[in-house]
């Protein structure tokens, strides 16, 4: 009897990391990240996680959020974020709160989405 009856076939997150955990970027869960308007240069080689997060960032979202509305673990879509960056398909917007204090549009972004639960 095979023991993943009834289960969904699953990439395991190291496969889609090559293996890898550390990503080279700032990655915050608040960060924001949004996608640089670029030709694919290999349609044809591009992961299809890679792809969805390139879609999903066309407007301005956290990590978080990204992780969340993919369902891809947290420390997979940093290290897939941050070699977007790297490569220049995703821009990393700098989050400074200065002194500690939080960053206000992002609590009201937080906030909005709260109120539409």
């Amino acid at each position: 009897m095979n023991g993943d009856h009834g289960r969904t076939s699953r990439v395991r997150p190291y496969a889609i990391t090559g293996g890898r955990t550390r990503f080279g970027h700032v990655l915050l869960v608040e960060t924001l990240v949004s996608a640089i308007d670029r030709p694919d240069t290999r349609p044809g080689q591009v992961m299809p996680e890679v792809r969805a997060i390139c879609d999903l960032c066309r407007s301005v979202r956290s990590v978080a959020e990204v992780s969340a509305l993919l369902k891809i673990p947290l420390g997979v879509v940093r290290v897939l974020i941050s070699d977007l960056a790297d490569s220049g398909r995703l821009r990393v917007h700098r989050t400074d709160h200065g002194a500690g204090q939080p960053d206000r549009a992002l609590l009201e972004r937080v906030l909005s989405g709260l109120r539409k639960l």
